[in-house]
């Protein structure tokens, strides 16, 4: 019973993301855990976590530059995450 209930909990847990935090000067962090509790691939909290970058970058018309992506794969009552660090950078890209 007390089996059940842990995984319950853990399934109703759902996604859950810290948003974009930041860290030094102009690196910023930003984490996601799946729902998934099992033997799954973390490529869905990792899609997340760059998706909600690319948007606070995009607020200042700036592009997501990574400085590390670190993704841990589902295991047994281990949903997979996702961390990324990063900066905002400019498009220095020529036209």
């Amino acid at each position: 019973m007390k089996t059940r209930l842990v995984i319950l909990a853990l399934v109703l847990t759902g996604c859950a993301s810290t948003g974009v935090v930041p860290m030094d000067k102009d690196t910023y962090m930003v984490s996601k855990r799946s729902a998934q509790v099992g033997f799954g691939q973390a490529d869905g909290a990792k899609a997340d976590v760059y998706r909600e970058a690319n948007e606070f970058c995009a607020k200042q018309n700036k592009k997501v530059e990574t400085v590390t992506l670190n993704m841990t794969n589902s295991g047994f009552a281990r949903p997979a995450s996702a961390s990324l660090q990063f900066r905002c950078v400019s498009d220095s890209a020529p036209k």
